[in-house]
């Protein structure tokens, strides 16, 4: 188990996301949007995520672009709004978060672009979590679907992706499982829902913001 003293130090958001091409984009919402209207979702999610961090006012905040940083919407993004631009690089999900926590090496929250209803209130909570005495090793908002939508660490701790059935309904409760073998303490915050099937589209619609995302 890693040691690290994070101090007073504002936590970093990372904000994992692929590039909004139609075909590789939401491929699972394809059969109920079409391809183009899919990536068009994923744009929208994107810029939602990217939005909610900036005004959680923490520490700085990075793209974590797939398939890679060179993406023409990333690159456009960086220019807009000033943040930082990386590679999301490793054969799994585990290893390509374990790479962004290594990356930063103190403390940082790290969020998808699937949870429309992500709030800047969920990271200043979350990031409270990791300050507060005496502060907890990790903090989670885990998902309706059996997944999470944000993971923080006080510093990286890469034991922790490895060996986890990343898509299924069992993340969260293996990844508790890992947290308590490493000696890692943690808190949840509540549940929070995330856009990946048909079904979704209809939460989807209730959120300001996202009425007209597809005109």
């Amino acid at each position: 188990m890693a040691i690290c003293h994070a101090g007073a130090e504002l936590p970093g958001i990372a904000v994992f996301a692929r590039a909004p091409l139609a075909g590789t984009a939401k491929t699972r919402l394809i059969p109920a949007l079409g391809a183009a209207a899919a990536a068009r979702l994923q744009r929208r999610l994107t810029l939602q995520a990217l939005a909610v961090a900036r005004r959680a006012a923490l520490g700085r905040v990075t793209l974590w672009g797939a398939p890679d940083d060179q993406q023409r919407f990333f690159r456009a993004v960086q220019r807009a709004c000033g943040v930082d631009l990386r590679s999301q690089s490793g054969p799994d999900l585990g290893t390509r978060m374990a790479a962004a926590f290594a990356a930063q090496a103190g403390p940082l929250l790290l969020i998808g672009s699937d949870c429309p209803a992500l709030q800047p209130a969920h990271l200043v909570a979350a990031a409270q979590i990791l300050l507060d005495e005496p502060p907890q090793d990790a903090v989670f908002i885990p998902a309706e679907d059996g997944g999470y939508v944000l993971v923080g660490l006080r510093c990286p701790q890469p034991q922790l992706f490895e060996a986890i059935e990343w898509g299924s309904e069992r993340v969260m409760a293996q990844t508790r499982h890992r947290l308590s073998g490493l000696g890692l303490s943690w808190a949840e915050l509540p549940w929070l829902w995330d856009i990946d099937r048909p079904a979704d589209l209809l939460r989807l619609a209730t959120l300001e913001g996202f009425v007209e995302w597809n005109r």
